[in-house]
């Protein structure tokens, strides 16, 4: 069974060999320390920890905090000191960074590179154009790229936009938030609008290329819940992710997974009903549960992570309970894809992580043996 064939049973909750197992996932930093330990420097992160492989259309859509802005904003140093440095990076926001190592963790915000409708129409809006040179692809590029997928053995997908959390990183959530009461027929203008940016940038894809899912970015929520209530949520943004995801299903794309951080419990029936059927990361240190979810939704919620990172730091002992407590049988409900809760963090060495990688792998061919296990170590007891 190749990988695609693996993914698309793994999210169709058919049988399988074993379930997908998602790429490595960890900060720069993380990657660096690694190599210190002795990974290699031209060592592919798939073969060497025993993963599966997914791959990805080449439409400049998704950044790290948001969406690709094309053309970009012009990157500008402001400010620097031994440790610290400012800077205005290519979609307007001016952050503080490690000069070090960037990537050492989340960037801190100090100006989000819209305050009102001037700077929507001047700045942002004429940057979300589908047509854009650099957006995708074009001419006998494209031509070439739909023919190097067409028989391929890894999963594909296709980013599908952001509707709460593009709007918030162009505004910072405190602004979006003011922005629901003080202009909502502005947000009602930026939603329709990246609606229809995504069915038009991706709509060329669709028509050429049979994808086997597709990513929909929100970060939209914090340990103790979302940061827009579910009403809001509804009024705003659901009308037009169904047109998205309508036309994504409409293509033929079976399976579209939303990524958010933190607990998105009152979201997720929303999702589920513009025709979501996947979320990713579970933080458990948010108070996700995917056992918990498990049970609530059976078979209408593909779960993506779900593995504790903190516990990636803290040894053997605290990988196999991590791991034992909730993958085995997990893994025999289907529609489940193991991996760590988010970015693996630098705390975590590369004996611990290779620990993990081997265990996790172990599990995944064999989950009813190590179901046993786990209730015979004590960590799963059918609640």
């Amino acid at each position: 069974m190749n990988a695609r064939d693996r993914f698309l049973r793994t999210a169709g909750f058919r049988p399988v060999d074993r379930p997908f197992l998602l790429q490595p996932w960890l900060w720069g930093s993380t990657l660096q320390r690694w190599r210190k330990e002795g990974l290699p420097d031209e060592a592919d992160m798939v073969g060497f920890f025993g993963t599966d492989r997914e791959d990805y259309a080449p439409v400049a859509m998704q950044g790290p905090y948001g969406p690709h802005l094309v053309p970009p904003l012009e990157r500008t140093i402001l400010h620097e000191t031994g440790q610290y440095q400012v800077i205005r990076d290519e979609e307007g926001n001016t952050v503080r960074l490690f000069r070090a190592d960037p990537d050492q963790s989340m960037p801190f915000w100090i100006a989000y590179p819209m305050q009102d409708r001037h700077d929507w129409e001047t700045t942002i809006k004429p940057r979300l154009d589908p047509g854009a040179p650099g957006r995708y692809p074009m001419g006998q590029a494209f031509e070439a790229y739909v023919r190097s997928v067409q028989d391929r053995n890894s999963p594909l997908g296709i980013a599908v936009g952001s509707l709460y959390g593009w709007p918030r990183s162009f505004l910072g959530v405190e602004g979006l938030s003011l922005m629901f009461y003080d202009d909502p027929g502005l947000i009602h203008e930026m939603c329709q609008h990246i609606a229809d940016f995504v069915i038009e940038a991706v709509t060329p894809f669709l028509e050429r290329i049979q994808f086997d899912w597709a990513f929909y970015w929100e970060d939209m929520a914090c340990r103790s819940g979302p940061l827009c209530s579910p009403a809001t949520y509804r009024r705003f943004m659901l009308p037009h992710l169904k047109r998205i995801v309508a036309t994504v299903h409409a293509h033929g794309v079976p399976h579209i997974v939303v990524d958010s951080d933190g607990n998105n419990d009152a979201l997720i029936p929303l999702w589920i009903e513009a025709g979501i059927d996947g979320w990713r990361p579970c933080e458990i240190a948010a108070g996700c549960d995917p056992v918990a979810l498990r049970r609530r939704y059976g078979q209408s919620l593909v779960i993506q992570g779900g593995i504790d990172k903190r516990a990636l730091a803290r040894g053997r002992a605290a990988i196999d309970r991590e791991v034992l407590s909730k993958v085995p049988w997990l893994c025999l409900q289907g529609g489940f894809f193991p991996q760590v809760d988010h970015l693996v963090p630098p705390d975590v060495s590369l004996e611990n992580y290779t620990y993990y990688a081997r265990l996790l792998r172990t599990v995944a061919d064999d989950p009813e043996r190590y179901l046993h296990e786990a209730k015979r170590r004590g960590f799963w007891d059918d609640r």
